[in-house]
Formats: C-alpha cells, sequence, structure tokens
C-alpha cells in the first residue's frame, strides 16, 4: 500500500507539501498541485483518514438519526444531507432511531462514540433525554424538520441548538381555506404524533385556516392518526363514523393520506365525489392516483443539504448564535380537492378561494354541515 512519502519521492516534493495539497491547508504552486495529483493517481495512493483524525481531532464525518427505514418522507431528506456531505468532503454514518425516545438516545451515543464531528437529528416526540445528553457533551447538533420550543419540558433550549425545518402552519391554513373556498363547512384533520412540533404546528395551521375562513373549530372534527398509516386508518374511520361527518380531510403527512385512502376506499366512498381530500406532503407517486392528489410538497432535499450547511457552518464557528432556519413550501394543486384536473402544461396553483361551483359540497355526510 502506498504512503504519503511514496507521493512526495514521485512528485519530487517534500512530505508536507502532498499534506497541504491533499488537505488543503496552504496554498500550492498550480504546477508542484498536479505533479502531487499525479502521483496520488499513478500510485492509487488512498489517505489514511484515522490517522489524519487523530492529528486534527476531526473525522470529517456526520452522524445523522432520522427514522428514515419507517418513514419515507426522511428518505429523501437522506438524500440531501448525503450529497451535500460528500459535496463536502464528509462521510455520513446513518442511524435510524425508530421515533422512540430510548432508542434514539441509543443510537445518538452510538454515533458520538465514533467520534463524528457534529450531527443531524429528527427529534423523537419526547426528546428529554436525547436533549440533555447532546447539551452535556457539547455535540455540535442540528436538529431537522422537527424543532424545539421556547417552552416546555426540555426547558426552552431552542436557543442551545441550530434547526431546520419547512413551514407548517402557513400551509397548513392554506389547504384549509382553500377547501372552505369551494364550500366545506366540516372539515377533518387526521393530525401527526402527539408531542411533535410538526403536530402541532400543522394543527395551528389549521385553526387558522378555519378562522380565515369565519368557520367554527369543532374538536371532534381534530383526530390523531399518530404519524403513520395504521393510526390514519383508524382515525378517519373514527371521523366517518360521526353524526356530523366532515366533507372534506385534510391528512397531515404522506404516510397517513394512504392510511385514510385505505379507510375511505373500504366504505366505498369516492374521491373527491363524496368526499375531498387534501394532505401535508406531497410524494412521488401522489400524481398518479386518480383523482390527483392535492398536496403541500416539502422542500425535502433542500432540508436535508440546508442542514449539512448549518452545521458545517456551526463547526466553522461554534459560538456563534444559534439560528433556526425554515423553508418554504408549495401549494401542489391537483383533483382530488374537488376542483377540475388542471389541463397537461397548467401551473399546479390554487385557484382564488371563489373560483369553486358555489353550490355546497355533496358528500355522504353533507347532513352534518352547518349553514
Amino acid at each position: 500500500m502506498s504512503t504519503m512519502a511514496d507521493v512526495a519521492r514521485s512528485a519530487g516534493v517534500s512530505v508536507a507539501t502532498v499534506s497541504h495539497v491533499l488537505n488543503g491547508t496552504r496554498p500550492v504552486l498550480p504546477h508542484t498541485r498536479q505533479a502531487v495529483l499525479d502521483a496520488v493517481d499513478a500510485l492509487g495512493y488512498t489517505p489514511n483518514s484515522l490517522a489524519r483524525s487523530l492529528v486534527t481531532s476531526r473525522t470529517r464525518s456526520i452522524g445523522l438519526a432520522v427514522s428514515a427505514i419507517s418513514n419515507p418522507y426522511f428518505t429523501e431528506i437522506l438524500q440531501g444531507v448525503e450529497a451535500a456531505a460528500l459535496d463536502a468532503g464528509y462521510s455520513l454514518l446513518i442511524a435510524d432511531p425508530h421515533d422512540d425516545p430510548e432508542h434514539e438516545l441509543k443510537v445518538v451515543q452510538l454515533l458520538h462514540e465514533r467520534r463524528v464531528d457534529g450531527m443531524i437529528v429528527a427529534p423523537s416526540a419526547e426528546p428529554g433525554g436525547l436533549v440533555a445528553y447532546l447539551r452535556r457533551q457539547a455535540v455540535p447538533t442540528v436538529l431537522l424538520d422537527r424543532v424545539l420550543g421556547p417552552t416546555g419540558p426540555e426547558g426552552g433550549l431552542a436557543g442551545s441548538f441550530d434547526q431546520v425545518c419547512a413551514e407548517n402552519s402557513g400551509p397548513m391554513a392554506e389547504l384549509v381555506t382553500h377547501l372552505a373556498g369551494l364550500g366545506h363547512r366540516r372539515i377533518g384533520l387526521v393530525a401527526g404524533l402527539p408531542g411533535l412540533s410538526t403536530t402541532s404546528e400543522r394543527i395551528a395551521g389549521y385553526r387558522r385556516g378555519l378562522a380565515a375562513a369565519g368557520l367554527p373549530l369543532d374538536e371532534e372534527l381534530v383526530v390523531s392518526g399518530s404519524s403513520e398509516s395504521t393510526g390514519a386508518e383508524r382515525a378517519t374511520d373514527a371521523l366517518l363514523s360521526l353524526p356530523g361527518a366532515p366533507t372534506a380531510l385534510v391528512t397531515a403527512n404522506n404516510a397517513m393520506t394512504i392510511g385514510a385512502l385505505r379507510a375511505l376506499k373500504g366504505r366505498g366512498l369516492d374521491v373527491p365525489g363524496d368526499i375531498a381530500l387534501c394532505c401535508f406532503d406531497d410524494f412521488a407517486w401522489a400524481d398518479l392516483f386518480a383523482p390527483r392528489l392535492t398536496a403541500i410538497a416539502q422542500p425535502s432535499r433542500e432540508l436535508g443539504a440546508q442542514a449539512v450547511r448549518v452545521l458545517l457552518d456551526r463547526l466553522a464557528a461554534p459560538d456563534r448564535a444559534a439560528t433556526t432556519v425554515r423553508l418554504p413550501c408549495v401549494f401542489v394543486h391537483r383533483a382530488s380537492c374537488g376542483c377540475p384536473e388542471p389541463r397537461p402544461g397548467e401551473a399546479d396553483t390554487p385557484p382564488p378561494a371563489d373560483a369553486g361551483s358555489g353550490t355546497e359540497p355533496t358528500s355522504q355526510s353533507e347532513k352534518g354541515t352547518t349553514p
């Protein structure tokens, strides 16, 4: 196996010069740099990153803890993290905490023991143990997608960590006001797992949308789908069993959209003929359903890439103030809301709020609507 000394002899330079070229620690003349790179290529030299980490106290690795296996949404985020990390010359160590607080703490401890330079973590609904560990060990960390608020059981630790997430409240309100503009007066929400910031913010957006449309809040129309398909199927079935069942549904993530559709199919209900449906989270096959699903699209890959950039900024300036970055979402207008299917080439943008038919919705539960 070739060594750095072999590269230096082949290129006719010092070992220190080879180190500067490979690590970018000092400017080197172009022809000298090229000679070193040619020697590296000819000899098949591979830098010993472990030995280098012992000298620099950096491993050029990032730990990523997200539930990528159990949540397809995080799979796209992972792709963004991986691409941005590789572009910056960092390797990635990945662990799946399965949204379980105890397992979450274990995998973060294991990543830390692998001497990663920093971590990107999507915290669970009960992140107290995780937060305490990261703070005690002073691990450079970016919280991803789910953020900590200024108050709560975590002790108001939002200012202790950088955070990257999407906008939640405003886009959810947009879905609700769109459905209200089509004449719906009873709009159900299949919400996510309690304790997650995404859940609380999307519920707040739902309330905000009702208020903007002049509709009363009926707590019976807000049910938890626990952020997963099976829970959403049960929750949707409960909504449809109400005496005044909703004429429109909003699901708060992509997994719950699948569960809601399964419940509707089980009852023989047509979307949007019997009940309108909008979802928070666009996903790869949302436009393959019949009808195509009206959705809020989150910038998943950009969220991952932005988290890497924020973490690298933290590593470069450890003492800077913590920051929270929120990225905008996009309303993708299709036909499951009850609007006409957009023509080919037509922009997927929502029509004005009064662009509906002007008639009341005609679902199986129209008798439960309010004037």
